[in-house]
């Protein structure tokens, strides 16, 4: 790893310095990190519970499939929808909203029986996620001053990996001493808790307050992935972004067998799935410390290559060449993650930063849907290392290609432009307003 990768793998410093400024200068954003932190927790938990209730009610593997599944679909299917609304109306009515699809959801997989309810019960759960995730990355530049977004921003992330990472451990000891469907109430409470608190806080106003009014979302959210294609540099973004999950989901399928091929078993793959999850929570607090847009494109470009570089080193057939290969990619992971955030905060403008995050969200999940089946095509067929292999040079590849096609581009930094509301979409030319914001991006 170089020098400046090593100086990525762990907030330094003033990274560090800028999140406790952020907590301690910024009450409203102190709120929504304590209200986020504890549903974030209580969801990495849930999850593991709903797996297992899942298949205690059908004995299939398919019952995880489809719970798994479940919270990918919305955003597959709605989510440049989903960032319509919350450029067109409250989004911090819209994050609201959101909270109380996902405690009604899973507070009802607690409350039910039979796999088809909770299979339901799972997708009403997923676009609860589909509708905040873009809601709440467009709110943020309006929840503190634009010199802590980058802090925000990291936060929001680093808070989002470690209950990924750490959920899952509070779920294993929590079901030795009640049971799986007291999870996921618990989870469903987390997400009433956090909706209440965010009903107090003042943030994320209607970017469209005024000129979509009389537009349908259906055609707003044409419009949004219409613009979002006509931004080369975005455009780029959501194509190596895709490209990056599709490869290095493929890890995910492959931990598990990883782990037995190494000898360690169950426990050595909870190993490396903690070491690969701190990882990801060091990559997304990186970005706190404010810099160029041009900088925010290198950092993004290493960080696909840390993806790939780790997943290559991850198929020495030893156990502790394969953990740090595995961090290797989680610092990966949470650069290139926190990094595209900040772009587009900083490019994009305010009245369609929703829907370019929905896009990012529809294409990620799109490209976690082909990773598991593809991985387990090629698990069959081959084997684990070959799984990782082609995920390495395939991450390796998408990095090359990233750096090509954004050379040159953020080179100067965005005007105030970018942070403004677009005009109506209709000009006197008939072009659509977005077209300017096009060439910026």
């Amino acid at each position: 790893m170089s020098l400046r990768a090593a100086a990525l793998s762990s907030p330094r410093g003033h990274d560090v310095n800028a999140i406790l400024e952020l907590i301690r200068r910024e009450p409203r954003a102190r709120t929504f990190f304590a209200a986020y932190a504890q549903s974030a927790l209580g969801n990495g938990a849930g999850y593991v519970a709903l797996v297992v209730l899942a298949y205690q009610r059908w004995h299939s593997p398919w019952a995880i499939t489809l719970v798994l599944m479940a919270d990918f679909i919305p955003a597959m299917l709605l989510g440049p929808v989903f960032g319509a609304m919350a450029d067109r109306w409250s989004r911090r009515r819209i994050a609201v909203l959101s909270d109380l699809i996902r405690a009604a959801a899973f507070i009802g997989v607690g409350l039910v029986g039979g796999i088809w309810a909770t299979v339901a019960l799972a997708l009403l759960a997923g676009t609860g996620a589909g509708l905040f995730t873009p809601a709440i990355l467009a709110a943020l530049p309006s929840l503190v001053d634009s010199r802590r977004l980058p802090a925000a921003t990291s936060l929001y992330g680093g808070l989002t990996d470690a209950g990924r990472t750490v959920g899952p451990a509070l779920a294993a000891l929590a079901m030795t001493v009640t049971s799986a469907k007291a999870v996921v109430i618990a989870n469903g409470a987390t997400f009433a808790v956090s909706a209440a608190v965010l009903c107090a806080v003042r943030f994320g106003a209607a970017a469209n307050a005024e000129p979509g009014r009389e537009r349908g979302l259906l055609r707003q959210a044409r419009e949004g992935v219409s613009a979002i294609a006509r931004m080369p540099g975005i455009r780029t973004l959501v194509l190596a972004s895709s490209g990056a999950i599709l490869f290095a989901a493929m890890m995910n399928v492959a931990e598990l067998l990883l782990a037995r091929s190494l000898g360690a078993g169950g426990a050595g793959y909870s190993v490396l799935v903690a070491i690969f999850g701190a990882g990801f929570v060091a990559g997304s607090l990186s970005g706190a410390g404010a810099v160029e847009v041009s900088e925010l494109g290198r950092r993004y470009l290493l960080g696909i290559l840390l993806i790939g570089g780790g997943l290559v080193v991850a198929i020495v057939p030893s156990f502790p060449v394969a953990a740090l290969g595995l961090a290797m990619a989680g610092v990966g992971n949470g650069v290139t993650l926190v990094n595209e955030r900040l772009i587009c905060q900083r490019v994009i403008p305010d009245a369609l930063r929703a829907r370019a995050f929905a896009v990012f969200d529809t294409a990620g999940s799109w490209a976690f849907a082909v990773a598991f089946v593809s991985a387990g095509a090629v698990l069959s067929l081959t084997g684990v290392r070959a799984v990782l292999l082609i995920a390495g040079l395939g991450s390796v590849a998408i990095w090359a290609l990233s750096r090509v096609a954004l050379r040159g581009l953020w080179e100067q930094e965005p005007g105030p432009e970018a942070a403004r509301p677009l005009p109506p979409p209709a000009t006197a030319a008939g072009r659509t307003a977005y077209a300017d914001a096009a060439s910026r991006a």
